[in-house]
């Protein structure tokens, strides 16, 4: 069976191996030979933008491997992101945030209302229920003549949202690493995962008459505010998000706006920070701002659910994906683009599984993405055969700069895999374990 096929074939098919086998030391000890593992990621490291940190450290990814969700995105579509923003490295959640803008758009004409509880009652139904369209222009003119409507967009083309508000089914995509520390285009796959079955049959309400009159003038715009990251330890994955959030907000304005007013943009920065991205929160809703684009990190996103409630605003995620978030409170408020690590964490399990059985360490930062992920992926090796005794968890703080330690346990232990989940911070874990000579074979030179 080919690669591909083969790859097919799995539980949810994505593949995040990384090759090389080599020389390891018997008893666990640094002895200072080459120990040779697979390298594994996941979303939030898997990125050309890593490469500008380990511009002193060439060819120390290659041969890593990792998961993200993704899609086989339409050239047109990457175009257009271009044309928002030419200096894009990649389009990692690009498709996730311009959803998000649309249909929350699509939303707010449905229910002729830019009210953020108005709005968050059809935005199941907007993505489920009714004629399939597949752009601001065409849900629009359905939304207009209130008509039931199921937005097919980009991230979201394969089918609409669970009772919960998050995808029922996604495309991931398997990201390998060059030589040159970016990601080689060529070999990248994409493959669907999740139950489009698990997507809500409940229909929208009922559609209304719009205001007319005085009522009609009250009608604010809708304003969409960018809770991402312009700062922080995820600020250098975040251009491709804005670019597609604004995207979506040039096309509903282009289609004639939500209730005949244009779509307003508030830019704002989430600090990868809970106090940051408080503030601008704040902020938003000062100026208000309706519906809020973020945040990035799951975390933070937590943190965030019970401010947005308690103020009626909508929050909308493309790139959170702990599955803590399906079930937090949120008064009906919270939605996002991005699918939930259960369906990452059985991809990642069931890659380690074929491989054969062997010893694997997992190393997360200490949060919410983190910690969920880990504890998720571990479960899934446990089930498909795995003893405690193979997986070693490793977490670490997350204001942790100095990785010696961990990459000292690493080399102790002798596994055959290591599993980093981590942000930009994966640069530093890295390069922690190339001085122990830990690494694939394609980075050790093998």
């Amino acid at each position: 069976m080919g690669r591909k096929a083969s790859m097919l074939a799995t539980l949810v098919g994505v593949a995040v191996i990384a090759g090389g086998c080599g020389t390891t030391p018997a008893d666990g000890g640094d002895d200072g030979k080459p120990m040779v593992v697979h390298l594994y990621g996941s979303d939030a490291n898997m990125s050309n933008s890593l490469k500008d940190k380990l511009k002193d450290s060439p060819v120390i990814l290659s041969g890593m491997v990792g998961t993200a969700p993704l899609l086989d995105l339409p050239e047109s579509f990457k175009e257009r992101l271009r044309g928002v923003d030419s200096s894009l490295a990649d389009y990692g959640y690009a498709a996730e945030a311009y959803d998000a803008v649309l249909l929350a758009g699509l939303a707010a004409e449905s229910a002729r209302s830019t009210d953020a509880t108005a709005i968050s009652k059809y935005m199941v139904g907007a993505s489920n229920s009714g004629t399939v369209c597949d752009s601001a222009a065409a849900c629009l003119v359905l939304a207009k003549a209130g008509k039931d409507f199921a937005y097919r967009g980009v991230s979201m083309r394969r089918s609409g949202f669970t009772d919960a508000g998050e995808p029922s089914s996604a495309s991931y995509g398997a990201l390998h690493f060059s030589r040159s520390n970016t990601i080689n285009d060529n070999l990248t796959e994409y493959i669907g995962a999740g139950d489009p079955g698990s997507a809500s049959t409940a229909a929208s309400p009922p559609y209304t008459a719009y205001p007319t009159g005085n009522a009609k003038k009250r009608i604010p715009p809708l304003k969409v505010g960018g809770l991402m990251p312009h700062t922080g330890r995820l600020a250098f994955r975040s251009a491709p998000r804005f670019a597609g959030a604004r995207l979506a907000v040039a096309e509903l304005n282009a289609a004639g706006g939500v209730i005949e007013q244009p779509v307003e943009w508030v830019d704002g920065d989430d600090g990868t920070d809970e106090k940051v991205a408080a503030a601008t929160v704040d902020r938003f809703i000062g100026l208000g701002v309706q519906v809020i684009i973020g945040a990035s990190s799951s975390s933070v996103t937590k943190a965030m659910i019970p401010k947005i409630a308690a103020a009626n605003r909508m929050l909308i995620s493309p790139s959170s994906t702990s599955d803590e978030l399906s079930t937090i409170a949120d008064n009906g408020l919270f939605f996002r683009t991005a699918p939930p690590d259960t369906l990452q964490a059985r991809a990642l399990a069931d890659v380690v599984m074929r491989d054969g059985p062997h010893q694997v360490t997992i190393v997360a930062r200490e949060d919410a993405y983190g910690l969920g992920l880990q504890k998720n992926v571990k479960a899934d090796l446990l089930t498909a055969g795995m003893t405690d005794a193979d997986v070693d968890l490793i977490s670490y703080p997350t204001t942790t700069e100095d990785f010696s330690g961990i990459a000292a346990r690493v080399r102790q232990n002798s596994p055959n895999g290591v599993l980093i989940l981590g942000y930009d911070e994966t640069a530093l874990i890295v390069q922690a374990l190339a001085a122990r000579r830990v690494g694939t074979a394609e980075s050790l030179g093998g």
